[in-house]
């Protein structure tokens, strides 16, 4: 291999044999995906130019195509994320080799196992509503329309706090009315922190794939009942992404 190139990782799966996949366009230039195995376990590659790669959509997309097509085929698969590019194939074996007590832990927790996104994200006229519902928020919202903006400061920041414990209040019930119930039925589930400021529930869940369809059934009776409210954005199938802390670094594989 020359020194330009190095190996990029996607994913990891559990298998002793070598596998090829579907080659992979990388900015404009096709690439064989391959394996590089240790015992029964393998990291899911392929030679690329030895640089930094940006997460713009393209690169992104390109990613999620490999590790979706490694899914169709493979019941454990360990995410790895976007960007890791190792020196050589050998660098990559001692990697594995490192991460290897690791594995052995983490492939029977996942096997046969998917992960789920759900983010909610309430609806304008609903979250208005709201606003106006709370009387002391509708108070202090007219005052300052009607005052310069230095004048209005502390009441825009008093306002901001209200707006804020508001928001607090409708995550805490949209966790309670939907993420809760959902929680029942995956093997674990996790709320992270809204990614926007009308997003009030940011979840990802751990489910068996042959709960897959009771799973969707909930969330579209879920759906159902908040569909005047807020948006659904129901995302998947992934690798455990949220449930799996395996950090990559180059100097590991030294």
């Amino acid at each position: 291999m020359s020194e330009e190139n190095g190996i990029y990782v996607f994913c990891a799966i559990q298998t002793d044999k070598d596998e090829s996949l579907d080659s992979v366009e990388l900015e404009g230039v096709k690439r064989d995906v391959f394996t590089i195995n240790y015992k029964d376990s393998a990291m899911v590659a392929a030679e690329v130019p030895m640089k930094i790669y940006h997460p713009k959509k393209d690169n992104l997309m390109m990613h999620q195509k490999v590790v979706s097509e490694v899914m169709s085929k493979n019941d454990t698969v360990i995410p790895i994320s976007f960007g890791n590019v190792f020196q050589s194939e050998e660098d990559v074996k001692a990697l594995l080799e490192n991460l290897y007590p690791q594995f052995e832990k983490l492939f029977p927790a996942i096997k046969g196992k998917i992960e789920l996104g759900l983010k909610v994200i309430g609806k304008k006229e609903y979250l208005e509503k709201m606003v106006k519902e709370n009387p002391e928020m509708e108070k202090m919202s007219s005052s300052v329309k009607g005052k310069s903006e230095s004048a209005a400061y502390y009441d825009r920041i008093k306002l901001g706090g209200m707006a804020q414990k508001l928001f607090t209040s409708l995550q805490e019930e949209m966790k309670r009315e939907i993420f809760e119930p959902l929680e029942e039925t995956a093997e674990a589930a996790k709320a992270n922190d809204p990614s926007s400021e009308t997003m009030l529930l940011n979840a990802a869940f751990l489910i068996d794939r042959d709960k897959e369809e009771l799973f969707d059934q909930k969330v579209n009776e879920a759906h159902e009942k908040w569909k005047d409210k807020v948006d659904f954005q129901y995302s998947g199938p992934w690798p455990a992404y949220n449930f799996v802390n395996i950090r990559l670094k180059v100097e590991e594989a030294g």
